[in-house]
């Protein structure tokens, strides 16, 4: 398989944590998003949004949006899961991953930023914006984690929510965002640092990362 991302990104970030855990092997396709070779005619052939990440597998399919991405790893790659075996169980952890896929990684993504800036915000006035979604996002996702968590998100295994939770800590301390607040998911974030599918993802150790 093949992953065309960029090793910043969060999208890319949590599809990389997700093909991990499940043991999947892949190579990695950079494209640098601060040079817009994502709006290249060749990469846009491939993923006519020009967005990262695009998947391609080994038959051929172009997979594409990392939710899509996620889900289908779990479809066809079952062991180990990232969603409960009930319903209720697997609603509640694609709930605490739209938290963040949904309602705050959008608003702090790099077209967003940009377009922020072009309104006249300096880096304190994108820190700020990116800041507030971050903060009402974590607050609701702290209190989910207390209810269903026990060591992750949900239960006591990784699931989808952790591989959108962490790239989501990573991008809230490039805000400055003071995460005091918020003791669950950095006990969360500790125990991902210790786990080998995690430390593979992490940005500053992907090929690309500079």
């Amino acid at each position: 398989m093949i992953l065309h991302g960029y090793w910043r990104s969060g999208t890319s970030y949590r599809t990389r944590i997700a093909l991990n855990l499940k043991g999947v092997e892949y190579r990695q396709a950079a494209l640098d998003l601060r040079t817009g070779a994502q709006k290249s005619d060749a990469y846009l052939r491939l993923n006519p949004q020009g967005l990262v990440p695009a998947l391609e597998t080994d038959d051929g399919l172009v997979l594409t949006q990392s939710p899509a991405i996620l889900e289908w790893l779990e479809e066809t790659h079952p062991e180990p899961p990232l969603l409960p075996r009930d319903a209720a169980g697997r609603a509640q952890v694609r709930a605490m991953a739209a938290v963040i896929g949904c309602d705050i990684h959008p608003l702090n993504n790099l077209r967003v930023l940009k377009a922020v800036r072009g309104l006249g915000a300096d880096q304190a006035g994108v820190d700020a914006w990116a800041g507030q979604w971050i903060i009402d996002g974590f607050t609701a996702l702290e209190a989910l984690i207390v209810r269903y968590g026990e060591g992750w998100c949900f239960g006591g295994t990784p699931t989808l929510a952790d591989c959108y939770l962490m790239p989501q800590l990573y991008s809230a301390r490039r805000f400055n965002v003071d995460l005091a607040a918020f003791p669950r998911l950095l006990e969360i974030e500790a125990r991902a640092e210790a786990h080998p599918a995690f430390i593979a993802a992490l940005p500053e150790n992907q090929p690309d990362a500079d």
